[in-house]
Protein backbone atom coordinates (compact mmCIF):
# COMPACT_ATOMS: atom_id res chain seq x y z
CA UNK A 1 0.00 0.00 0.00
CA UNK A 2 1.22 3.49 -0.82
CA UNK A 3 2.92 5.27 2.11
CA UNK A 4 0.81 8.44 1.70
CA UNK A 5 -2.45 6.47 1.59
CA UNK A 6 -1.43 4.78 4.84
CA UNK A 7 -0.77 8.20 6.44
CA UNK A 8 -4.23 9.39 5.34
CA UNK A 9 -5.84 6.30 6.89
CA UNK A 10 -3.91 6.75 10.14
CA UNK A 11 -5.07 10.41 10.33
CA UNK A 12 -8.66 9.16 10.49
CA UNK A 13 -7.94 7.60 13.88
CA UNK A 14 -6.39 10.74 15.44
CA UNK A 15 -8.28 11.94 18.51
CA UNK A 16 -6.87 15.41 19.25
CA UNK A 17 -8.58 18.56 18.01
CA UNK A 18 -7.20 21.88 16.79
CA UNK A 19 -7.09 24.47 19.60
CA UNK A 20 -9.16 26.81 17.43
CA UNK A 21 -11.59 25.51 14.86
CA UNK A 22 -11.44 26.80 11.31
CA UNK A 23 -14.44 29.10 11.63
CA UNK A 24 -13.05 30.81 14.75
CA UNK A 25 -9.49 31.47 13.58
CA UNK A 26 -10.09 35.02 12.37
CA UNK A 27 -11.56 36.02 15.71
CA UNK A 28 -8.86 34.14 17.65
CA UNK A 29 -5.88 35.75 15.87
CA UNK A 30 -7.06 38.64 13.71
CA UNK A 31 -3.63 40.29 13.24
CA UNK A 32 -2.02 37.08 11.96
CA UNK A 33 -4.98 36.36 9.67
CA UNK A 34 -4.64 39.85 8.18
CA UNK A 35 -0.91 39.26 7.72
CA UNK A 36 -1.69 35.96 5.96
CA UNK A 37 -4.16 37.70 3.62
CA UNK A 38 -1.64 40.38 2.62
CA UNK A 39 1.42 38.14 2.33
CA UNK A 40 0.42 34.45 2.19
CA UNK A 41 3.89 33.13 1.25
CA UNK A 42 5.47 35.00 4.18
CA UNK A 43 2.89 33.54 6.58
CA UNK A 44 3.42 30.04 5.17
CA UNK A 45 7.20 30.43 5.53
CA UNK A 46 6.96 31.54 9.17
CA UNK A 47 4.43 28.84 10.06
CA UNK A 48 6.63 26.07 8.61
CA UNK A 49 9.68 27.38 10.50
CA UNK A 50 7.59 27.44 13.67
CA UNK A 51 6.31 23.90 13.02
CA UNK A 52 9.96 22.80 12.70
CA UNK A 53 10.77 24.56 16.00
CA UNK A 54 13.08 26.89 14.04
CA UNK A 55 15.36 23.90 13.39
CA UNK A 56 15.85 24.08 9.63
CA UNK A 57 17.94 20.90 9.69
CA UNK A 58 14.52 19.16 10.00
CA UNK A 59 13.25 20.80 6.78
CA UNK A 60 12.24 18.66 3.82
CA UNK A 61 10.64 20.10 0.70
CA UNK A 62 6.83 19.93 0.97
CA UNK A 63 7.21 18.23 4.35
CA UNK A 64 8.12 14.92 2.73
CA UNK A 65 4.62 14.55 1.27
CA UNK A 66 5.47 15.13 -2.41
CA UNK A 67 7.60 13.18 -4.91
CA UNK A 68 10.14 16.05 -5.04
CA UNK A 69 10.72 15.85 -1.28
CA UNK A 70 14.31 15.17 -0.35
CA UNK A 71 15.53 15.72 -3.92
CA UNK A 72 15.78 19.50 -3.94
CA UNK A 73 19.04 20.00 -2.07
CA UNK A 74 17.20 21.02 1.10
CA UNK A 75 20.02 19.97 3.39
CA UNK A 76 22.48 22.38 1.74
CA UNK A 77 20.27 25.46 1.81
CA UNK A 78 16.99 24.86 3.68
CA UNK A 79 16.08 28.55 4.03
CA UNK A 80 16.28 29.12 0.26
CA UNK A 81 14.41 25.88 -0.46
CA UNK A 82 11.60 26.81 1.92
CA UNK A 83 11.41 30.28 0.40
CA UNK A 84 11.21 28.75 -3.08
CA UNK A 85 8.58 26.25 -1.93
CA UNK A 86 6.24 28.86 -0.43
CA UNK A 87 6.42 31.06 -3.53
CA UNK A 88 6.32 28.41 -6.27
CA UNK A 89 4.24 25.71 -4.55
CA UNK A 90 2.17 27.76 -2.15
CA UNK A 91 -0.77 25.38 -1.87
CA UNK A 92 1.50 22.42 -1.23
CA UNK A 93 3.47 24.38 1.37
CA UNK A 94 0.31 25.17 3.33
CA UNK A 95 -1.02 21.62 3.10
CA UNK A 96 2.37 20.14 4.03
CA UNK A 97 2.64 22.25 7.16
CA UNK A 98 -0.90 21.29 8.11
CA UNK A 99 -0.18 17.57 7.61
CA UNK A 100 3.09 17.91 9.53
CA UNK A 101 1.24 19.37 12.52
CA UNK A 102 -1.58 16.84 12.27
CA UNK A 103 0.86 13.93 12.25
CA UNK A 104 3.02 15.28 15.06
CA UNK A 105 0.15 16.11 17.41
CA UNK A 106 -2.38 13.47 16.26
CA UNK A 107 -4.90 16.13 15.27
CA UNK A 108 -7.96 14.89 13.44
CA UNK A 109 -9.51 16.45 10.36
CA UNK A 110 -12.75 18.22 11.25
CA UNK A 111 -16.10 18.05 9.46
CA UNK A 112 -15.58 21.66 8.32
CA UNK A 113 -12.21 20.69 6.79
CA UNK A 114 -13.84 17.76 5.00
CA UNK A 115 -16.62 20.01 3.70
CA UNK A 116 -14.14 22.55 2.32
CA UNK A 117 -11.99 19.83 0.73
CA UNK A 118 -15.07 18.16 -0.80
CA UNK A 119 -16.39 21.48 -2.14
CA UNK A 120 -13.00 22.26 -3.67
CA UNK A 121 -12.90 18.82 -5.29
CA UNK A 122 -16.39 19.34 -6.77
CA UNK A 123 -15.38 22.75 -8.16
CA UNK A 124 -12.26 21.24 -9.74
CA UNK A 125 -14.25 18.40 -11.31
CA UNK A 126 -16.88 20.81 -12.63
CA UNK A 127 -14.14 23.04 -14.07
CA UNK A 128 -12.61 20.00 -15.76
CA UNK A 129 -15.96 19.03 -17.29
CA UNK A 130 -16.55 22.59 -18.50
CA UNK A 131 -13.07 22.68 -20.02
CA UNK A 132 -13.58 19.38 -21.87
CA UNK A 133 -17.00 20.42 -23.19
CA UNK A 134 -15.55 23.81 -24.22
CA UNK A 135 -12.84 22.02 -26.22
CA UNK A 136 -15.37 19.77 -27.93
CA UNK A 137 -17.89 22.48 -28.87
CA UNK A 138 -15.39 25.34 -29.19
CA UNK A 139 -17.15 27.62 -26.72
CA UNK A 140 -15.15 30.53 -25.31
CA UNK A 141 -17.89 31.14 -22.73
CA UNK A 142 -17.55 27.61 -21.32
CA UNK A 143 -13.76 27.96 -21.27
CA UNK A 144 -14.12 31.24 -19.34
CA UNK A 145 -16.54 29.54 -16.92
CA UNK A 146 -13.97 26.77 -16.47
CA UNK A 147 -11.32 29.34 -15.57
CA UNK A 148 -13.64 31.01 -13.04
CA UNK A 149 -14.39 27.62 -11.46
CA UNK A 150 -10.65 26.89 -11.26
CA UNK A 151 -10.04 30.21 -9.52
CA UNK A 152 -12.87 29.50 -7.07
CA UNK A 153 -11.39 26.07 -6.39
CA UNK A 154 -7.97 27.65 -5.75
CA UNK A 155 -9.50 30.21 -3.38
CA UNK A 156 -11.34 27.42 -1.57
CA UNK A 157 -8.08 25.48 -1.29
CA UNK A 158 -6.34 28.48 0.24
CA UNK A 159 -8.94 28.73 3.01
Amino acid sequence: MDKNVEKMQVRQSYRNLWHTDLLSTIRADTPYCCFAVWCPPCASYLLRKRALYNDMSRYTCCGGYMPCSGRCGESRCPELCLCTEVFLCFGNSVASTRFLLQDEFNIQTTQCDNCIIGFMFCLQQLACIFSIVACIVGSDELQDASQVLNILADLTYCT
